[in-house]
């Protein structure tokens, strides 16, 4: 897939774990972990919304394409 999931750089950014996440995305550990590893196949934008609203960044820093 030509999708990358940056999740994980963002956090490292904001310094927020996987459980703060959780608790503040109100997503399982295992979908976000899931979504974090870049095996998820699709997301929701209320998801995505609710992600971004956490991290406070664009859906952009979290999803890049590359061929």
């Amino acid at each position: 897939m030509a999708i990358i999931v940056n999740l994980d750089v963002m956090m490292a950014k904001r310094k927020m774990s996987l459980n703060e996440l959780s608790a503040k995305v109100d997503l399982t550990l295992s979908n976000l972990s899931i979504l974090k590893t870049g095996k998820a196949k699709a997301i929701r934008f209320s998801t995505l919304d609710a992600i971004c609203k956490a991290l406070q960044c664009q859906p952009g820093d979290i999803l890049e394409y590359t061929e």
